[in-house]
């Protein structure tokens, strides 16, 4: 598993999990202000997409895990 891939798997798992909890139509609902994490994720890739630079791509290379190219692109 490379860092690439583990950055698009937790992204999309915060925006699926923030979308369940912030929708009032989803059996997991809890609160309406969950979207505002969601619109945290979208913005981060977004950014990332133009500057290169992913928080969670550093520290998982910090970690060691391997790269396959580069990461939020």
């Amino acid at each position: 598993m490379t860092v690439e891939r583990i950055v698009r798997i937790v992204a999309g798992f915060f925006v699926l999990l923030s979308l369940g909890l912030g929708v009032e139509a989803s059996p997991l609902f809890h609160n309406a202000n969950w979207l505002w994490f969601t619109a945290f994720v979208g913005l981060n890739l977004f950014q990332s997409g133009f500057t290169k630079f992913c928080p969670l791509d550093t520290i998982l290379k910090k970690l060691g895990v391997p790269s396959g190219g580069t990461a939020c692109s």
